[in-house]
Order: C-alpha cells, then structure tokens, then sequence
C-alpha cells in the first residue's frame, strides 16, 4: 500500500554529493558539535556560545548584507540532523540492545537541545535563517525529510515564545504560496501542524492578525482537507505574520 511505501521511503538516507561539514570545520566548530553530542555535558558552554559562533564580522557583515553566517548555519542544521538521524537507523551488532538505545537517546537529545537553544536564543534575523535552514530539508520521502518535519513540528510545540511558533509558520507558508509543484515534506509538516489538534495551531492569534494571513490559512486548511477550526473566545491578535510571495498555492 501506499502508507507501506512511504515508510519504506522514509527509513532512507538521501545522497548528499556536497561536503556538509566543510563550513563547520572552516570555522572550527565540528569538534564542539561532535564533542556536545556525544557527552552532552551540562556544563559545556558549547549551548552558550552557539549564537555568537554563527555571527559575521561587522566587515563581512557589510558585505553579505546580514549578521549571520548563512552557510555555517545550513552546514550545522543539516551536519546534526544528519548526525542524529544516522544513529535512528543505525542497528549496531556489537553492542548489547540497552547500551544502543541509551546511545541514541543521548545524541538526539544533544541535537534537540542544539536545535531547541538556536530556536530560543537567536533574534529574528537569526531564528528566521535556521528555521529556513530546517526547512530546506522537507523534500522528498527520505530518512532526513522525516526527522526534520519532526524536529519543526517540536520546536514549535514546545516553544515559550510565540515568536517561534509565528517564524515556523511564516516560514512554510512562504514556501506554500508559490508556484506548484510542492515539497511532500513541505506538505506533510504544514499539514501535521493545522491538523493534529495538540499543536492548537488555529488559536495562536497569529493566524488572524490580518485578513490576506487569514485567507491565505483557510485556503491551505481546505486544500489540505483540514477540518474547519473552532476558535477560542476573546484571542486577541496582537502580532503581525508578514509573507513575501507573488503567487497563490492554489
């Protein structure tokens, strides 16, 4: 069946040609990440220093027009999704079944509490960046498209500020409002969050703070087949959600 394919699809690494690492060993931070995620040190200073790790120089900053070092944050974002996800599927025949599963809990918490400190810590300049960093992996039925809808899907449960959970959805909804064909990852991870009611997506005030942020969602939420929300009494709409595209999804 179908949903038997999907599964067997997204049990499956994709090919990456390109050196994912490079930029993180040009600027020296693979042997922190490496280090964080298999000691997961409390103590480290690694989280701490994250946000300052990806900052440009104010002269390369002039010249790149942003703060951040865009291709240092793809290379981290994909380096340790890549890196925990390995572990996922990976079934070792040397260890006993116990020490693989501690194994592996312990190095995808690492790459949670990486992913959770940059969505938390970075402005939103910065957030903005990760996040498209993050959804720049929702592709095709793969392994990696797997883990990264997981990892936006909790990052935007779990977040005290609704400043996250409004960049997680600007940032799908860019991507949703142009020109077909669509990612299925891109799909899947807009769909999981409108339509799994623990996420309570449609009562963020967010989704009403204007009337083309509302219709371009209702338009999503009836071409997804989402059933139509029930809104919580007095949520007042006290941010702005702002898109840039041209085109409808439509």
């Amino acid at each position: 069946t179908p949903n038997i394919d999907i599964r067997r699809e997204t049990s499956k690494a994709p090919r990456i040609l390109s050196e994912v690492h490079a930029a993180l060993s040009e600027n020296k931070m693979k042997h922190s990440i490496d280090d964080y995620l298999r000691t997961r040190q409390h103590r480290s200073p690694f989280l701490s220093r994250l946000k300052q790790g990806l900052l440009l120089t104010p002269s390369e900053a002039s010249r790149a027009g942003t703060f951040y070092n865009v291709p240092l944050i793809n290379s981290l974002v994909l380096y340790v999704g890549m890196q925990a996800n390995q572990l996922l599927h990976l079934q070792p025949q040397n260890i006993s079944l116990s020490q693989s599963v501690k194994s592996n809990l312990s190095v995808n918490e690492a790459a949670l509490d990486i992913f959770k400190t940059l969505a938390t810590d970075l402005d939103p300049e910065g957030r903005y960046l990760f996040l498209n960093a993050i959804a720049n992996q929702l592709r095709y039925p793969n392994s990696h498209t797997a883990y990264f809808s997981d990892i936006l899907c909790c990052l935007f449960s779990d977040a005290q500020q609704v400043i996250v959970k409004e960049q997680i959805t600007r940032v799908l909804l860019e991507r949703l409002i142009t020109e077909k064909p669509h990612p299925w990852g891109l799909l899947v991870t807009f769909s999981e969050l409108v339509k799994n009611p623990k996420y309570n997506f449609w009562n963020h005030s967010f989704t009403r703070c204007a009337p083309e942020i509302q219709n371009l969602l209702e338009n999503a939420r009836r071409k997804l087949g989402c059933p139509k929300p029930v809104y919580e009494a007095n949520v007042v709409s006290d941010v702005h959600l702002t898109i840039h595209a041209e085109t409808s999804f439509l």
